[in-house]
């Protein structure tokens, strides 16, 4: 081999290191699995100094009615000098979202075209991975220069799981392990069934011994109409839920080997969290309250064969309590068949306002919460108003000397449960509105979940094996 050709090849061999020293990659840290909700960075490098890079993500969501759908979003960036982009740092140029955010490319994500109406520029053959798998990738015009996948589990594998006889529809969750670990009860909210069991292996997953009880069961609706409650043995109407149904699950958590019953917390949404509130003003053995989006007073109960304005949402040793009523509640809910926008605060509003007399006696005690307490709620809530009746907790509590965290959102809505990762753009997309921009929304459940178990490891201090 002559010397200009051994020259030539020497160049080309290290031209093609230097390539692949600096080739286009999306690193992940700490790692490419990730727990949902926890901390994580996506950072892109070997880009060309200085151009216009678009990111794309593409992941399976699970909506409401437990159908899968494929979910996207798109950004441009502007790579820096060192062919760079970070997407904590780094604000788009265009996109799905605006301003430096790294969970934007995740709660911006929309339901993905239909075959033959994708956007510009999608990767051919971009396939939607794996339920809880984002699939992430960059691109320069039409050349996709890297790809990588965002694994986000909602729990940790090892989790053990098991039905709570005794309980229909109820979930028991913990880590293995010889540890009794403190306890938690999971409500959830007119939604109803046993949607509130998904969550008890995420809460397990942080270190907690978790039962989540579903407490009531309405009737669904397909495609062919009216479906049957899915738990036919829960109440199928929202009124007179008893209280004591949590004495009942202290009592059964108290026989379980992986529970220290001297530490039991309580995790309320919504319906869920003027339950929890409602019970822990009653019962000291109580140690630990969160509220997520919750009612300061006890509300009118409604479903099958319950007349408007007579029964309440929730009893106490056989008693109902005092309750606000609503006003024109049926008048707002008639919106799902005439396609006008329903607004289920609006009947709430007007009831407490048209009943002021009615609102002290069915006012929550909170101030007789000796549990530390922890309140989250939003101003732009349409399901009820979240914000205020947080607040007014909040004040009094503090008037009570009680320890009590509020967290509480100006600009977001109703749906508060998530990690701030999941697409948030579709909650006021069908005729029933959460309230809250996509944005706002997305930003609060980000701050709030970490904080929630925070506050729960602080108040209940779980054991490590």
């Amino acid at each position: 081999m002559n010397r200009s050709i051994l020259r030539t090849l020497v160049a080309a061999l290290a031209a093609s290191a230097a390539l692949a020293a600096t080739a286009q990659q999306i690193a992940i840290e700490p790692a490419a699995t990730v727990l949902a909700g926890d901390p994580v960075q996506i950072r892109l490098s070997g880009l060309p100094a200085g151009a216009e890079i678009t990111v794309q993500t593409l992941r399976q969501v699970r909506e409401f009615d437990g159908r899968q759908r494929p979910y996207t979003a798109r950004a441009v960036f502007v790579s820096d000098a060192e062919g760079r982009i970070d997407l904590a740092t780094q604000a788009p140029r265009s996109g799905s979202y605006s301003g430096a955010d790294l969970r934007g490319l995740f709660w911006s994500m929309t339901p993905r075209p239909a075959a033959g109406q994708a956007p510009p520029n999608t990767p051919a053959g971009d396939v939607p991975p794996s339920e809880g798998q984002i699939a992430i990738s960059a691109l320069r015009g039409d050349t996709v220069l890297a790809r990588a996948t965002l694994t986000l589990q909602r729990a940790l594998p090892e989790v053990r799981t098991r039905a709570a006889e005794g309980f229909a529809g109820a979930l028991f969750a913990h880590l293995p392990g010889n540890a009794k670990r403190p306890a938690l009860i999971l409500l959830g909210g007119s939604e109803g069934g046993s949607l509130i069991t998904r969550d008890a292996p995420v809460f397990a997953s942080r270190g907690f011994a978790v039962l989540a009880l579903p407490y009531y069961s309405p009737s669904g609706w397909g495609a062919s109409g009216p479906t049957p409650p899915e738990l036919p043995a829960l109440p199928p109407a929202f009124a007179d839920i008893p209280l004591e149904r949590l004495e009942q699950a202290r009592e059964w958590l108290a026989r379980q080997s992986e529970v220290d019953a001297t530490r039991i917390g309580v995790v309320g949404t919504s319906k869920g969290a003027e339950f929890a509130l409602a019970a822990a003003a009653r019962m000291p053995w109580i140690k630990s309250v969160v509220a997520i989006v919750p009612s300061d007073v006890i509300w009118e109960g409604w479903g099958p064969g319950v007349a408007p304005g007579v029964r309440s949402s929730f009893a106490w040793r056989g008693q109902p309590l005092a309750f606000v009523p609503y006003q024109d509640f049926e008048k707002e809910f008639a919106g799902f068949a005439t396609g006008e926008p329903v607004l289920i605060r609006r009947p709430q509003d007007k009831g407490r306002a048209a009943n002021p007399a009615r609102v002290a006696p069915a006012r929550i005690a909170v101030e007789d919460i000796a549990a530390p307490l922890l309140v989250i709620g939003a101003h732009d809530d349409q399901v009820w108003d979240s914000g205020s009746m947080a607040e007014a907790i909040a004040v009094a509590r503090q008037r009570a000397g009680r320890e009590t965290l509020a967290l509480v959102y100006r600009h977001a809505g109703h749906a508060l449960g998530g990690t701030g990762f999941g697409p948030t753009t579709q909650y006021n997309a069908g005729p029933m509105k959460m309230g809250g921009s996509a944005e706002a929304t997305a930003r609060a459940q980000a701050e709030a979940f970490p904080k929630i178990f925070e506050f729960l490891r602080r108040t209940l201090a779980p054991m490590a094996d």
